[in-house]
């Protein structure tokens, strides 16, 4: 872990008629089963999809054959480039169902910048006196989350941010020295990640004040991304080999899956309210293709 000139191109979209059975960790709860899809654009070098809507539209990254990262969207089989015009680089994490996204750019330093893209107009999105603030997700009301930093993004200068109307709420995981907040539904529920002072991950669902901890069962590290209306999770987690896979949190129950395809790691980042999830899958360490799963 998220243009004024809009080019379309092509998306070839392989399906992989695949099901795969999760695990679950509580006696008695029925296993998931789910079915993936590959979202490659054509022609790239790399793609990422980090962000569905309720109409099915997606979000994410692309590497072109020079190497330039362009922001995508996704809307039934069509990819646009969504670059803002003031970086080299674009990444779009989120899109909520009127089709606003969110996400970041790197300017010619390499310095990183949020934005939200709405009626074809790009706007900065940095709480006050931050450095490299990223965008990462919006929920259907319009509230914005991600992260920024302070002087640096040393220890204890990185943080979550929630930017609800013209108001920026500093987020903070409990007893973490950097904080991410990447998703937030209707609800008004984030998902944040925070790295203790070990150096570990653990996830976290925020509302009103209140941090429950998420850490799947049997990981090292785990990354809360993505929440649905009714309070569903997908994260990813890394095991004793340092691979990583993704995994479900439902009504109080760890499901872990992975593509079929990732040999060498799978990542969920986000979900809509129709049982759709989406991510990255490896298959080797260097190469990085987009899914879609439903289960």
């Amino acid at each position: 872990m998220r243009s004024r000139i809009r080019l379309l191109l092509t998306a070839t979209i392989s399906t992989w008629l695949i099901l795969l059975s999760a695990n679950a960790f509580c006696q008695g709860n029925p296993a998931l089963t789910f079915k993936f899809t590959t979202v490659a654009v054509k022609g790239a070098m790399d793609t990422r999809i980090y962000g569905i809507n309720n109409a099915g539209a997606m979000v994410g990254q692309y590497v072109d054959g020079s190497g330039v990262t362009h922001g995508l969207l996704l809307v039934k089989g069509k990819v646009t480039n969504v670059d803002d015009p003031n970086g080299n680089n674009t990444f779009c994490y989120g899109i909520n169902t009127s089709g606003t996204i969110v996400g970041s750019y790197q300017d010619s330093g390499g310095n990183f910048h949020g934005f939200r893209y709405q009626n074809k107009v790009f706007t900065d999105i940095a709480p006050p006196g931050s450095t490299q603030p990223q965008a990462a997700g919006i929920n259907d009301l319009g509230d914005i989350v991600g992260v920024y930093c302070v002087s640096s993004c040393a220890a204890g200068q990185q943080h979550g941010f929630l930017l609800k109307g013209s108001k920026y709420t500093q987020l903070d995981a409990p007893n973490s020295l950097y904080t991410w907040a990447f998703g937030i539904n209707k609800n008004q529920q984030i998902t944040l990640q925070g790295n203790d002072a070990s150096g570990n991950w653990s996830g976290y669902v925020y509302k009103a004040g209140k941090y429950t901890k998420l850490k799947v069962p049997g990981s090292t590290n785990t990354l809360a991304t993505g929440i649905d209306s009714a309070g569903d999770v997908v994260m990813w987690w890394y095991d004793s080999t340092n691979i990583h896979h993704a995994a479900l949190f439902s009504k109080g129950k760890y499901y872990k899956f992975d593509d079929p395809k990732g040999t060498s790691g799978t990542v969920a980042d986000g979900i809509n309210d129709h049982r759709l999830i989406v991510g990255v899958y490896h298959p080797t360490s260097t190469t990085a293709e987009g899914y879609k799963a439903t289960y």
